[in-house]
C-alpha cells in the first residue's frame, strides 16, 4: 500500500517520503480501516510516541498522522461496536499514527459511524479539532451560558472549532489571531476581535473562559485575565502562570465515541463547519505538507479519489 513514512525526527516533514509499505493486521479490538481521508498535525513529529513505543523501543520507519475517515473492511479477534463496509471517522492512537496511507489499523472504541451525507474529507477534518474544542470548553473548561470566552487562534483548525461551539453554547466569543485572521474569525463565531499584532489583550478585561493554543508569554499574560472562579485551558504544554483566583488546566485530548457523534451531529445540521485550507492526494503529499506559503486552514489528504 502508499503510505508516507519519517525517520528523521530532526528533518520533520522535510524528511517526509512517499513509499511502498504492507499492509496493516488487525489485532484484538483493532479494524482495519481503507482510509479515504487523512488530517496530520505537525505537532506529531515533536511526539516522543511517534518515534517510540511505549517500551522506549524504536518505531521508525512511522507512518504518521492520527486523524481519519474512511471504510472498515476487517475487524479483529473481539471487536464489537462496528461492522465491515461501515463509514467511519476519528482518531489512531498517539503510539501507532498510521493514517497517512491506504489502510491502517485502529481500535475500535477510537472511532465513530460517519453519516453517508457527510464527505471523508470533511469527517477527517473534523475529529481532531472537534474533540479538543469540545473537551476544553465542556469537560475542563465547563462552559456555561452567558460567559465569556476568549480562544486564541480563533482563526485556526481548533480555534475555529472552539468559537463555534462555544457560540452556539451561549458563550460570548472574543477570537483573538493575526490582523489578516480578523474576518475569518468573525465568520466562524466570534464576536469581538484582538488583532495580537496591533492591539492589547489586555484591553478586553476579565474573561470566564481562555481556550489557548498558543502558549509562552500569550497563555502568561491571559492567566491574569481569569475571573474568579473561572479556567484557562491549553494544549500548548505546561502553564508557567496560573489565574489568582482561578484554575489552569493543560490537557490531551482522548477519543471518545459519543462525542464524536455530538460533533458529527452539528457538522449534519450545518451547526458546525470545518476550516479546510487545502486538500491534497496521497501523491502530492510531502509537497502539501512543506507548503512554502501559509495556509489558513487545514491540510486534508485525499487518500482515495
Amino acid at each position: 500500500m502508499k503510505a508516507i513514512v519519517v525517520t528523521d525526527q530532526a528533518a520533520g516533514t522535510a524528511g517526509m517520503k512517499l513509499v511502498q509499505q504492507p499492509e496493516p493486521h488487525a489485532a484484538i479490538n483493532d479494524v482495519i480501516v481503507q482510509v479515504h481521508a487523512s488530517g496530520f498535525t505537525s505537532g506529531e513529529l515533536t511526539w516522543p510516541s511517534t518515534w517510540t513505543d511505549r517500551l522506549d523501543r524504536d518505531r521508525t520507519p512511522t507512518i504518521p498522522g492520527q486523524e481519519l475517515a474512511g471504510v472498515v473492511t476487517a475487524l479483529g479477534y473481539g471487536t464489537t461496536g462496528l461492522s465491515v463496509g461501515q463509514r467511519v471517522f476519528g482518531l489512531s492512537d498517539s503510539y501507532r499514527g498510521g493514517t497517512l496511507a491506504e489502510y491502517v489499523a485502529v481500535e475500535a472504541r477510537n472511532l465513530a459511524p460517519l453519516p453517508g451525507d457527510v464527505d471523508f474529507t470533511v469527517g477527517a477534518a473534523v475529529a481532531m479539532p472537534g474533540l479538543t474544542a469540545w473537551q476544553g470548553l465542556f469537560v475542563h473548561g465547563r462552559l456555561q451560558a452567558g460567559q465569556s470566552v476568549l480562544v486564541h487562534g480563533a482563526a485556526g483548525a481548533v480555534g475555529s472549532m472552539v468559537a463555534q461551539l462555544a457560540r452556539e453554547a451561549g458563550g460570548y466569543v472574543i477570537g483573538t489571531g493575526r490582523a489578516a485572521d480578523r474576518q475569518k474569525a468573525l465568520d466562524f463565531g466570534a464576536q469581538e476581535f484582538v488583532d495580537l499584532e496591533n492591539e492589547v489583550l489586555e484591553d478586553i478585561g476579565g474573561v470566564n473562559l481562555v481556550f489557548d493554543v498558543i502558549g509562552g508569554d500569550i497563555a502568561k499574560r491571559s492567566a491574569n485575565l481569569i475571573r474568579a472562579g473561572g479556567t484557562l485551558v491549553t494544549i500548548a504544554g505546561p502553564i508557567e502562570a496560573r489565574p489568582a483566583d482561578g484554575l489552569a488546566i493543560d490537557f490531551v485530548l482522548m477519543s471518545d465515541r459519543g462525542q464524536l457523534g455530538e460533533i458529527v451531529h452539528r457538522v449534519r445540521d450545518g451547526r458546525l463547519r470545518t476550516n479546510i485550507g487545502n486538500i491534497a492526494s496521497i501523491d502530492d503529499a510531502v509537497a502539501a505538507l512543506n507548503p512554502t506559503k501559509r495556509i489558513s486552514g487545514k491540510t486534508i489528504i485525499r487518500v482515495r479519489p
